[in-house]
């Protein structure tokens, strides 16, 4: 297992803050290393350290010669001006990159939806980040260091693209590190972890369930030496104070030397004991959709564009429900709607008499609205105390349970980092003591120790949850049903995330890269059944052809081999390269023919 990355005694500091310091690492070839650690700890630092877009203050990155390393970092260097197919594909012919599957299945995943000639500039923040990581992914890399690939991707794709860097090398090549908040996607993709923490880099063998295990136990050891420690220095002052009859004294006391080790997941909710809670402070009736449907008006008279179709849903007291779908399915719209912010254009909403909403959107509007206070001035305009776990806690003190420290409650508003905003946000929304909770991604921003505690928070909450969260490990374990947008209809499903994945994949369409390259009209003509005859006939031939692809060469260096005076072999030799050739050829030909027809090319 060679090196392929070497780090030597990195160390590097931001203003104010030291985050790495002397560390020596290296990744080796089948490495797949997660990277983890507190927002600001220093993890994006260490990825651009080791993809040499940062200069270390002190040591040095070397990498083993003619490796090739590619980095998705959280900001793109795509031109505004270029179209989508070349800030992607580049120079490269349609023909030759239509020709790889696996460049195909790419595109097709992370941006199909887009249009293929359109402009960069004219892309959301999201979909430029989609266009620059199909772009690293189309190319060739021995190493891929990824910030946060699954930001603005939705379930589904953020399980393609787990396969995608799973089944990418064979074992024992390439490597990847990866840092990402989300704790499923580390469990699937990585082996090892590293974790950022006090400008150390600590390495975890394993995925990230694997981490954790092993924290805990790290941490009970660490518990268990400080507890002699203390106890030897209590033996030592008890010597001091007594003299020579403290050496013949026992110890009075017994400190327990271990806690236990957590190995399985945190108890299940009393959900009996929170609906119970919840029905005396709502009541029987909640929210009750019947018949509801949504449509957003079309520009310069195009027709209106339908988001919720025909959706009737009872929401009672205690409910805790996920609400799942892709990309502008209308998981944000629903949340409008079901909580009276938006009317919908067909049926009606009945809200009972005592719900009281609290609300977590994407953008955190609200929060937007005092930029310039301190945290510790907003935090002053709620109630002084309030009982959360049969304890009576402060603002100031539920504040340091989501991460805040004592000095940063003096911060301005707008100096805050993203998760910190975020968990201002979801604090501010739980002192309002809402009974019915609606939160629109709320694990947005937030690294995986804090996403544990909102996890924590939200668990024992007694009162209806309604949450849109892209993050599965989130979402999975806060609610108790899931429900899928797929098609403006809202659907039950009881087997969770993989039912909504199975749903998702068995609805799609056979051939999803019509999409790309748009020339619809070539296949507007096809019948369902044309189409997927054109298919079949289309992946029979491009299997052949990429059988084919590889015997002309093999013959030829077969030629290379025979003795130059044996005429009679050369010549029937150089006959079958001609008809390896000549076959090639023509299913290059039918290839690109039945591409046309299916609107590819």
């Amino acid at each position: 297992m060679g090196i392929l990355i070497g780090a030597e005694r990195l160390s590097h500091e931001w203003p104010g803050k030291r985050v790495l310091k002397d560390q020596t690492l290296g990744v080796y070839e089948g490495d797949r290393i997660g990277i983890v650690g507190q927002n600001g700890d220093g993890k994006s630092t260490l990825l651009s350290l080791l993809g040499s877009d940062l200069d270390p203050d002190s040591g040095s990155v070397v990498y083993r010669g003619g490796i090739a390393v590619g980095m998705l970092g959280q900001g793109d260097d795509l031109e505004d001006e270029d179209t989508l197919s070349h800030a992607v594909v580049g120079d490269v012919p349609t023909y030759e990159w239509a020709a790889n599957p696996r460049t195909r299945q790419i595109i097709d995943e992370l941006i199909g939806d887009l249009d293929w000639e359109g402009k960069v500039g004219a892309l959301s923040g999201g979909q430029r980040r989609r266009a620059d990581l199909a772009r690293l992914l189309v190319g060739r890399w021995d190493v891929l260091l990824l910030d946060e690939p699954t930001n603005h991707l939705d379930l589904h794709a953020i399980r393609w693209l787990a396969r995608h860097l799973r089944d990418r090398w064979q074992p024992g090549n390439g490597a990847l590190l990866v840092v990402t908040h989300d704790r499923w996607f580390l469990d699937e993709v990585c082996t090892t972890m590293w974790e950022v923490h006090d400008g150390r880099v600590e390495p975890f063998e394993g995925g990230y369930s694997a981490y954790v295990q092993q924290r805990v136990e790290r941490e009970r050891q660490a518990t268990v030496m400080e507890e002699r420690r203390q106890n030897m220095l209590r033996k030592e002052l008890n010597w001091l104070a007594h003299g020579a009859k403290a050496r013949t004294s026992k110890p009075k006391f017994r400190i327990d030397a271990a806690m236990a080790l957590i190995e399985n997941d945190p108890p299940l909710r009393n959900t009996l004991e929170l609906h119970r809670m919840a029905m005396s402070r709502l009541g029987k009736q909640v929210i009750e959709l019947r018949d509801v449907a949504f449509s957003y008006p079309g520009e310069d008279g195009a027709p209106d564009k339908p988001v919720l179709d025909g959706i009737s849903w009872i929401i009672g007291p205690g409910d805790r429900v996920g609400i799942l779908g892709e990309n502008g399915a209308g998981k944000s719209t629903l949340l409008r709607v079901l909580s009276g912010r938006q009317r919908p254009t067909r049926g009606w909403v009945k809200i009972g008499k005592t719900v009281r909403f609290g609300w977590l959107g994407q953008r955190l509007e609200r929060l937007a609205e005092h930029d310039d206070w301190r945290v510790q001035e907003l935090l002053g305009t709620f109630k002084r105390y309030y009982v959360a776990n049969g304890k009576s806690q402060s603002p100031e003190q539920m504040a340091e349970r989501l991460g805040f420290a004592r000095k940063e409650l003096m911060s301005y508003i707008e100096d805050l980092s993203g998760g910190q905003r975020r968990r201002i946000a979801l604090l501010c929304v739980l002192m309002e003591e809402p009974n019915v909770l609606v939160l629109d991604e709320p694990g947005n921003d937030l690294d995986t120790d804090m996403l544990a505690v909102v996890e924590d928070l939200l668990d024992t909450w007694p009162g209806t949850l309604i949450m849109v969260s892209h993050d599965r490990s989130l979402l999975e374990r806060v609610t108790d049903d899931q429900y899928s947008l797929i098609d403006g209809k809202l659907l039950h499903c009881p087997g969770g995330v993989d039912e909504y994945l199975d749903r998702l994949d068995a609805q799609r369409v056979p051939l999803e890269a019509v999409q790309v390259c748009k020339p619809a009209q070539k296949n507007e003509g096809l019948s369902n059944s044309e189409r997927r005859e054109l298919k079949k006939r289309f992946d029979a031939v491009e299997r052949r052809m990429t059988k084919a692809e590889g015997e002309p060469d093999r013959l030829r260096e077969e030629l290379g081999h025979i003795d130059p005076t044996d005429y009679a072999a050369l010549v029937a030799k150089q006959a079958e390269i001609d008809a390896a050739q000549e076959m090639l050829e023509e299913l290059e030909t039918e290839w690109l023919e039945l591409s046309e027809r299916l609107g590819l090319v």
